[in-house]
């Protein structure tokens, strides 16, 4: 191993099987006793050889009896085969345990198919080695790549294991700034479950038979014929927004996938009407998230600022309702 290379990260544990866990697989016991640990993982190290109790090598299918003092001694093999490539980040919040990045337009979060470099991931494994041990290099939700913003990153497993958590459990809140086309009276709910659409596979849907999926909107500027909306998610499915906002009948400006085509006010400008032409992807952005620390507790705010692109779009729409005031009166 070179000077250059990191040093494999090394999982030492020592605990005691309780004896509720009386009876239990041994596989079973070690999941609840580390649950920063994936079930596979910990049962390719019983396999291995890499976990004792009371000094011996059980099965995973073993039965423990309680008390059981319990060793771990296993080394953390990268969880992907994704590459670091030097490419800059916007670092919104940085500890031991937590980033938060504001993630730019365009940027993909995960390697995929038409995407094996040039991720978020890459830019991760870059910035901090050790995340390659960490599924998904630590990301623990994801934003469109059209969709800027605040995007949270855990940087050791139990920092992981406590962020998946609290999203489950709807305990991180994430607000966003969007433009939809059209002039909304007021805010709302939008409570409709999604899943993929029956057709078109790059397209999510509105269905009775799909999940969960709530969204809640306020008015914060209105138009003549768009309005700048604050979203809130209670659930995170994908493109939840953009289809939520397509169902009322206020799709996001530039968001051809589901509807935004181009929408111009009568006598428009032509600085709104180049600004608006030129608006080539979703007007989305993660501007808020509020977390609890995931090893401390602590209360959490951070705030990514907006992108030029949809600062420059809120400015043109709200010049352009200032110059036609007097048509409105």
């Amino acid at each position: 191993m070179t000077s250059s290379e990191p040093s494999p990260a090394i999982a030492l544990r020592q605990a005691q099987i309780p004896d509720s866990a009386a009876g239990r697989r041994v596989d079973q016991a070690l999941a609840e006793l580390f649950p920063e640990f994936s079930r596979s993982r910990l049962t390719a190290w019983l396999k291995a050889g890499d976990i004792t109790l009371d000094g011996k090598v059980p099965r995973p299918r073993d039965a423990v009896r309680g008390g059981e003092r319990v060793e771990v001694n296993a080394t953390l093999e990268p969880a992907t085969d994704s590459r670091p490539e030097p490419i800059r980040l916007s670092i919104l919040h940085e500890d031991a345990h937590l980033l938060v990045i504001n993630k730019p337009v365009g940027l993909v979060v995960h390697p995929g198919a038409g995407n094996p470099d040039g991720t978020l991931v890459n830019a991760l494994l870059h910035h901090d080695p050790a995340l390659a041990v960490l599924p998904r290099a630590g990301i623990v939700h994801r934003l469109d790549k059209e969709t800027s913003g605040a995007l949270i990153v855990a940087r050791t497993l139990e920092a992981h294991t406590a962020l998946v958590e609290q999203l489950a459990a709807r305990e991180i809140h994430r607000q966003y700034e969007a433009i939809v086309n059209g002039t909304m009276i007021a805010g709302g709910t939008v409570d409709a479950p999604l899943d993929r659409h029956p057709v078109d596979r790059l397209r999510r849907a509105v269905r009775e038979d799909g999940k969960p999926a709530v969204t809640h909107y306020r008015v914060r500027e209105r138009y003549r014929a768009h309005t700048r909306i604050e979203c809130v998610l209670e659930t995170g499915r994908t493109h939840q927004i953009r289809v939520h906002m397509a169902h009322v009948r206020h799709p996001l400006v530039g968001d051809s996938l589901y509807g935004g085509t181009l929408r111009l006010p009568k006598a428009a400008g032509e600085t709104l009407v180049a600004t608006l032409r030129g608006f080539r992807r979703q007007a989305l952005h993660a501007e808020r998230v509020a977390l609890s620390h995931p090893i401390t507790g602590e209360a959490l705010e951070i705030l990514a600022p907006a992108p030029e692109d949809l600062l420059a779009l809120a400015r043109a729409l709200r010049e352009d309702t200032a110059a036609h005031a007097d048509d409105r009166a």
